[in-house]
């Protein structure tokens, strides 16, 4: 028997630094998840619209990530064949942004959301668009001004959840009856596509040109003034 209680103390002792080296590799383990979490990007949080006036210039990606983007006064890639924009940026007053995101919302159910190609235009460079193409055919007179450079006009198409255009008939800023809406003389499917866009973004307060498919307007924005917002860039 006296050997026996020595024994027994040196296997509860033994098990003591066993258990405590369990509990070291749990606390090892714990830390090594939390670094690894700390490593991990975290998605930016998305502003809300809470104590804007429905004025405010705001940009459209710090709001929602559902669009996709081709914003193509940015690039040579446009009838103008010029960059009139500095960089790609779109942005609308808060009641413009407002009615896109919800107007995405009823999309997104079809497995479709809104791509832009231009938004909110500011003023000096509609008079920069006017210089290359003196034609209000084509350009509004930036003297008057249109209602894209009130932040109240997008130019739009739709594209799938891969980013694949839907077929609308025609290309972006195409001038000709072909991208006419009450040009029915086309596929099912490009009526069909133009439909669900023209429908939708009225049910949402938008009203669309006769002869630009792409073009919309925000009724609630026609009455605001003509704007020179300019938006800084990110070198």
């Amino acid at each position: 028997m006296k050997y026996v209680m020595p024994f027994l103390g040196l296997v509860a002792l033994m098990a003591c630094r066993e258990g405590n080296k369990e509990n070291e590799i749990v606390e090892v383990e714990s830390e090594a998840i939390v670094k690894v979490l700390d490593t991990i990007p975290q998605e930016p949080k998305l502003k809300t619209f809470e104590g804007l006036a429905d004025t405010t210039f705001v940009r459209l990606a710090d709001f929602s990530d559902d669009f996709a983007y081709d914003l193509r006064y940015a690039t040579e890639n446009n009838f103008l064949k010029a960059k009139v924009y500095d960089c790609a940026e779109c942005y609308t007053r808060v009641k413009t942004a407002k009615a896109l995101i919800a107007a995405n919302k009823d999309f997104l159910k079809r497995g479709v959301k809104i791509k832009f190609y231009d938004c909110y235009r500011p003023n000096s460079v509609q008079y920069k668009m006017w210089e290359i193409v003196p034609n209000p055919q084509y350009v509004a007179n930036p003297d008057k001004g249109s209602i894209h450079n009130k932040g109240g006009a997008v130019d739009i198409t739709l594209v799938d959840m891969d980013g694949n255009e839907l077929d609308m008939g025609t290309d972006f800023d195409y001038f000709g009856k072909r991208a006419y809406h009450d040009n029915t003389d086309l596929p099912k499917e490009i009526l069909d596509n133009r439909k669900l866009l023209k429908e939708t973004m009225e049910s949402h307060g938008f009203w669309s040109i006769r002869t630009e498919w792409w073009h919309y307007n925000l009724s609630a924005a026609s009455n605001d003034k003509v704007a020179n917002f300019k938006w800084k860039c990110n070198d």
